[in-house]
């Protein structure tokens, strides 16, 4: 799994904090303990005095020291002994004052012992890929739980030839089993339909799901897309330019793309070789996109390129969408 380095400092910097926080508790509970029991603390500044004495022993090496040695470890453990019966009779654990980790697998490091990366990192890191997310999604609640299938006619459409409410079901369902497996299946999709059916939603609704395993996506809409691939271009801002430059990478290399609203950009020669450019470099580095798009296939080859076209077509699973306006529905629920 590709991490992107920005969400990954993050969830290190997260990591961080967490190492903090359970130091900053040890440390207050030592402090506790110490003001209740004295003697515990005077045999911790005894057990440390004993500690620099067994080094410098083991280092020097002289005559006699290994005796020396043998004693103080005897007195240690004699001294531990009675610190964890002081513990335990004031109604503390024996590991009261010791280190506190959150993970007990790296002990908060977020390394494992083979140098990988530690789940407890990923697992933070997932978070701040769920959060970047929901900052590019419209409503920030979209999730295959809140689909309402009730806003969908169960009554047969001549126009779609099928009757909505069982058609967006099975639509519905292919969704949520792409979320589920993904990225054992990771087809290309391309959601067609009207406005206001449901393709932003569900497409967002795989997003989060996506995301929350642990893979990176991006979703935009295709003006904000395409923008970003111009301002890389032609922007005289070295830090706009710098900014756009990050987010074309994302677009091609996240584990999953989400295109939205195909079709809204003015098309200018910029425009379409960005569209090639994100279609064609995603298929062949085995990256599956998803774009929403109100237009059919006359539409999108009047308007687009035969080159992108036939990826469009020969690439891409066309799932289309049924139903009447969910937006003009709830308006009227409302």
């Amino acid at each position: 799994m590709q991490h992107n380095a920005r969400l990954l400092s993050r969830a290190r910097t997260r990591l961080a904090e967490i190492r903090e926080e359970n130091a900053a508790q040890q440390q207050r509970r030592i402090r506790d303990v110490y003001a209740r029991l004295p003697e515990v603390e005077q045999i911790d500044s005894t057990l440390r005095s004993h500690m620099i004495a067994l080094a410098r022993l083991a280092f020097s090496r002289g005559e006699g020291s290994e005796e020396k040695i043998s004693a103080l470890q005897e007195e240690n453990t004699t001294l531990q002994m009675r610190r964890a019966e002081k513990l335990v009779e004031n109604g503390y654990p024996v590991t009261w004052t010791d280190e506190i980790y959150s993970c007990p697998l790296c002990h908060d490091t977020g390394k494992t012992a083979s140098g990988g990366i530690c789940s407890c990192l990923e697992g933070l890191y997932n978070k701040e890929l769920s959060k970047e997310l929901s900052t590019l999604l419209r409503s920030g609640d979209e999730c295959f739980d809140r689909f309402d299938l009730t806003l969908y006619s169960d009554q047969y459409s001549d126009y779609f030839q099928c009757i909505p409410r069982e058609y967006m079901r099975k639509v519905f369902q292919v969704c949520r089993e792409y979320a589920e497996r993904f990225p054992a299946r990771a087809d290309n999709l391309l959601f067609q339909g009207e406005p206001g059916l449901g393709k932003s939603y569900l497409s967002a609704c795989i997003g989060r799901e996506v995301a929350e395993k642990g893979f990176t996506v991006y979703y935009d809409t295709a003006v904000a897309a395409f923008g970003a691939f111009e301002k890389q271009q032609f922007s005289r801002d070295p830090d706009e330019a710098d900014a756009a430059a990050e987010k074309v990478r994302n677009m091609l290399t996240c584990d999953l793309m989400i295109l939205d609203d195909l079709g809204t950009e003015v098309v200018t020669p910029v425009v379409t070789s960005a569209l090639y450019t994100l279609i064609n470099t995603r298929v062949n580095n085995k990256k599956p996109t998803i774009i929403n798009t109100t237009l059919y296939p006359d539409e999108l080859a009047a308007r687009y390129t035969s080159s992108i076209c036939s990826r469009l077509n020969g690439f891409y699973k066309t799932i289309h969408f049924a139903g009447s306006d969910i937006r003009s529905i709830l308006k009227t629920r409302r």
